[in-house]
C-alpha cells in the first residue's frame, strides 16, 4: 500500500515555478537499500533498452522498463511513499506509473548527459507529469544533475537527442519540420544554457534525499570525476491530465500500453497507483 508524504506548500509552490526541487530525507534507508539491489540486478542483466557509454576511464550506464521483473523496483512503486509524492508536487488526484529508469555513471567517467526534457521523447502529453531522480550514493553538487530553472514553462518542445552522440533524434520523414499536429519543436539552446543566460539548480545529495522535476524541464549532469560510483533510479509519474500521444520519432521508451492517441495514460502497462483518499 502506498505510504503517504508530507510535503510544505512552499516547496511545491518552488517545483511549480523552478521546475525542479530537492526534498531531502524523504526516504527511509530501508528504501535506498531496496534500490541499492535492485539496480545491482539491473546491472547484472540489462535489458534490450540498456546502454553502456564509454569515455574516459568509466562507463555511463543506464536501462529502463526493467520494474517488471525487478521486484525491488516494483516494490517501491507500490509500498513507498513516491506515488503520494509525485501526486502532491502534480497536485493530481491520481497518479499512474510510466516507467523506471537507472542511471550509473562509474568513478571517472568523463561521458556527460546532454542538455534535453524529457517529454518530448515521451508519446505523452499533459501538465501533470514529473520525474523522482533518487541517488543511492552520496553525490556531490558538481555531479548532480542540473536544471534550467523554470525552462518547463516555456512556451517552447524540444527535439530529444541521443545521449551517445548527443545528435538529435532523426525525423521520421526527413522533408518534415520537427512538429506534430499540436506544436513545432526546437533545437535544445545548448550555448545559451552554458553561457549562463538563465539560472542553473543544482545540489549535493544523500541517500534518502529526491530530487523532483517537471518532465519538461531542460536538464544535464557532468560525468563523474569521484572515486565513487554515482548510482540513481528515477522513476516517471503520470497524473490527472496525463494522455498518449504521437511524436515526428521513435518515441523512448518505445512503449504505449496498447492506448491510442488522446487516451488517458492508465493500463496495465502504465498502472494506476495512487488516488487522493
Amino acid at each position: 500500500m502506498v505510504q503517504e508524504a508530507h510535503v510544505e506548500d512552499a516547496l511545491v509552490e518552488q517545483y511549480e515555478r523552478d521546475g525542479a526541487v530537492v526534498v531531502r530525507q524523504v526516504f527511509h534507508h530501508s528504501w535506498v537499500e531496496k534500490i541499492r539491489q535492485g539496480i545491482a540486478k539491473n546491472l547484472d542483466q540489462p535489458s534490450q533498452y540498456s546502454e553502456r557509454l564509454l569515455k574516459g576511464h568509466g562507463a555511463y550506464f543506464n536501462d529502463y522498463c526493467n520494474w517488471s521483473w525487478v521486484d525491488e523496483f516494483r516494490d517501491f512503486v507500490y509500498n513507498s511513499s513516491a506515488a503520494a509524492l509525485a501526486a502532491r508536487f502534480m497536485r493530481s488526484s491520481q497518479v499512474s506509473f510510466y516507467h523506471e529508469h537507472v542511471l550509473n555513471k562509474e568513478p571517472g567517467t568523463t561521458k556527460c548527459t546532454p542538455w534535453h526534457h524529457d517529454q518530448s521523447y515521451y508519446p505523452i502529453d499533459g501538465e501533470k507529469v514529473c520525474s523522482l531522480w533518487m541517488p543511492v550514493d552520496s553525490v556531490a553538487k558538481e555531479t548532480c544533475v542540473k536544471f534550467v530553472a523554470g525552462s518547463h514553462l516555456w512556451p517552447k518542445w524540444f527535439i530529444p537527442r541521443k545521449f551517445a552522440s548527443e545528435c538529435n533524434y532523426p525525423l521520421h520523414d526527413s522533408r518534415e519540420k520537427p512538429q506534430d499536429g499540436h506544436r513545432l519543436y526546437y533545437d535544445v539552446p545548448v550555448e545559451e544554457i552554458e553561457a549562463d543566460k538563465w539560472p542553473i539548480l543544482q545540489w549535493q545529495c544523500e541517500p534518502g534525499d529526491v530530487v523532483v522535476f517537471h518532465m519538461k524541464t531542460l536538464h544535464g549532469a557532468d560525468g563523474n570525476n569521484s572515486t565513487s560510483q554515482r548510482r540513481v533510479l528515477s522513476t516517471r509519474w503520470l497524473g490527472d491530465d496525463a494522455v498518449v500521444a504521437t511524436r515526428p520519432w521513435d518515441v523512448s521508451p518505445p512503449i504505449t500500453g496498447g492506448l491510442k492517441p488522446g487516451q488517458r495514460a492508465v493500463c496495465d502497462t502504465f498502472p494506476l497507483v495512487y488516488t487522493r483518499r
